[in-house]
C-alpha cells in the first residue's frame, strides 16, 4: 500500500514502542507508534490501531507474547522493534536475537502485513558509560538490515544520523526517547513508508547549543549513574524487569484518538 492507506496498524516491541519517555503512567503514554498512528489516520480516517508493546521485553518475549495476538488482529501494517534490551544483557547473540525478529517479519508478511522496523543509534554517544556495548548495537543493526531485506521489510534508519544521538531527543534516563525523540522516530518511520506529507526533515540537526564543560559532563554522569544506572543494575541482579506484571496498553484495535487506559507504575520504576 504505497499510498499509505492502511486500515489496521499493530505495533509490537518493548518500551520504545510502548512510548516510555513520552508522557507517564499516570496520564498515559503517547510514543512514536501512537504518533505514527495519528499520521496514518490523516491518510486513512477509518484506521484502527493496537499497541502490544511492553517495556523490558527482550526479542524472544516479544515473539512469544505478542506475535500470536498481532496475527489475530490481521494487520495490514505492523511495526516490529526490539533487540536493544537483549544487547544490554550480559549474554548477547545478535544472530539469535534477530532470529526472533525475523520469525516475526516472516509470519506477519506471510499474513499480508507490510512490516516496518528500526535500526538503533550509537548508544555510546548517548550514554558514555554504555560505550563497551556499542559494538553490539552495530551488530544488531547489521543483522536487522539483512533480515529485513530477506522479507521485504521497510527499515527506518535510526543509525547514521547525528541528530539521533542529540541529548534533547532522549529522556533523562538516556534509555528512552524524549517526546521530541518519539516525534522524530514517528516522522522517520512515516518517511520510510512514503506516507503523504512525510519528508526527511526528521533527520535535520537541532539548533546548536552550548557544550557542557568537562566538569559539568562528569557531574551529569555521576547523577545519571546514581539515579538510573544503579537502579537498572539492581533490577538485573534481582532478575527483575520493569515490565513485570505489565500488559499491553492497547491490546485491541481502536481509532488512534481513543486513549489507552493509564497503567499503574511499578514499585521500582525504571526501564
Amino acid at each position: 500500500m504505497s499510498s499509505g492507506e492502511y486500515l489496521r496498524y499493530v505495533a509490537l516491541g518493548d518500551s520504545q514502542t510502548e512510548g516510555v519517555g513520552d508522557g507517564d503512567d499516570a496520564t498515559g503514554l503517547r510514543g512514536w507508534a501512537d504518533r505514527l498512528a495519528e499520521h496514518l489516520s490523516a491518510v486513512s480516517p477509518s484506521l484502527t490501531y493496537a499497541n502490544l508493546a511492553v517495556r523490558g521485553r527482550v526479542a524472544h518475549q516479544v515473539r512469544a507474547e505478542q506475535l500470536g495476538p498481532a496475527l489475530d488482529l490481521r494487520p495490514d501494517l505492523a511495526s516490529v522493534v526490539a533487540g536493544v534490551n537483549d544487547a544490554l544483557r550480559p549474554r548477547f547473540d545478535p544472530a539469535e536475537t534477530v532470529g526472533h525478529l525475523e520469525a516475526m517479519f516472516s509470519a506477519l508478511t506471510a499474513a499480508g502485513a507490510h512490516v516496518v522496523t528500526l535500526t538503533f543509534p550509537d548508544i555510546g554517544k548517548i550514554a558514555p558509560l554504555a560505550r563497551p556495548v556499542r559494538s553490539r548495537v552495530f551488530e544488531l543493526n547489521d543483522h536487522i538490515r539483512a533480515a529485513a531485506a530477506r522479507h521485504g521489510v521497510t527499515v527506518a534508519e535510526g543509525a547514521g544520523h547525528a541528530v539521533t544521538t542529540d541529548p534533547r531527543l532522549w529522556s533523562t534516563d538516556r534509555l528512552h526517547s524524549s517526546p521530541l525523540g518519539h516525534e522524530r522516530i514517528a516522522a522517520a518511520v512515516a518517511h520510510a513508508l512514503h506516507l503523504p506529507g512525510s519528508d526527511d526533515a526528521w533527520a535535520l540537526p537541532l539548533p546548536a547549543r552550548a557544550t557542557p564543560s568537562a566538569w559539568q559532563a562528569a557531574a551529569a554522569e555521576l547523577r545519571w549513574t546514581a539515579a538510573f544506572l544503579g537502579p537498572w543494575l539492581g533490577r538485573r541482579l534481582r532478575g527483575r524487569s520493569s515490565g513485570d506484571d505489565r500488559t499491553a496498553k492497547r491490546p485491541l484495535l481502536l481509532p488512534p484518538s481513543a486513549a489507552a487506559a493509564p497503567l499503574p507504575a511499578p514499585a521500582d520504576g525504571g526501564a
